[in-house]
């Protein structure tokens, strides 16, 4: 019971602080961005691309570590039950 309380804790605290980092910009990406849509330039579009690439990796690294651990230690519980 315990785990499932920290589990829905962990996920309502990482919810809420998505919304507080999205405000929050450095202003010259900001500046950037809102001129290159009034001027038609496309680099606000890189911009975006940019950071769409920043915020997979860390979850790919990390979803490909814990597929790895979940496997590793899913061999290691069905060689146990075997001996």
């Amino acid at each position: 019971m315990k785990r499932i309380a920290f589990i829905a804790v962990f996920i309502l605290l990482s919810v809420f602080s998505q919304h507080q980092t999205a405000v929050a910009q450095c202003a010259m990406c900001t500046i950037s961005a809102e001129q290159g849509v009034k001027n038609g330039n496309t680099q606000s579009k890189g911009l975006n691309t940019g950071v769409l690439y920043l915020m997979a990796i860390p979850y790919l690294l990390i979803g490909g570590l814990g597929t790895l651990w979940y496997l590793k230690y899913r061999k290691k519980n069905i060689s146990l039950k075997h001996d």
